[in-house]
C-alpha cells in the first residue's frame, strides 16, 4: 500500500507514446466509471506494462495483476518495481498444484 498522502507515480525516462496515450485514458475512464471488466490488448513489446503502470498510477488504488504463468509474473513484477521504485510492488507466486 501507499504511504499514506504519497501517491502512486511513475519514474521512466520517457512517456508514453503512439497508442499508449489514448489506451491509458480509455482504460482509466472505464474504471472510474465502474466498468466490470477491461482489456489492455497488444503484442509483445508494445508497452502494456508501462501502460498498466500509468493506469495505476491514475486510478490511485491499490492493484491486483494475475498472470497465467510464474515466468510472466516475474517479468511483470521486475518490470512494475522499476516503473513504480516509490510504490510497494509485491510478487507473490502460488506453488499449489491444481
Amino acid at each position: 500500500m501507499p504511504t499514506p498522502g504519497k501517491p502512486f507515480s511513475v519514474v521512466a525516462p520517457f512517456e508514453p507514446a503512439g497508442d499508449q496515450p489514448e489506451a491509458i485514458e480509455g482504460l482509466v475512464r472505464d474504471i472510474r466509471a465502474g466498468a466490470p471488466a477491461t482489456c489492455l490488448l497488444g503484442a509483445t513489446g508494445t508497452g502494456k506494462t508501462f501502460t498498466m503502470a500509468h493506469v495505476i498510477a491514475k486510478i490511485g488504488k491499490p492493484t491486483l495483476i494475475i498472470s497465467h504463468n510464474k515466468t510472466l509474473a516475474a517479468q511483470l513484477y521486475e518490470e512494475l518495481r522499476g516503473f513504480m521504485p516509490e510504490n510497494s510492488v509485491n510478487y507473490f507466486v502460488s506453488y499449489y498444484d491444481y
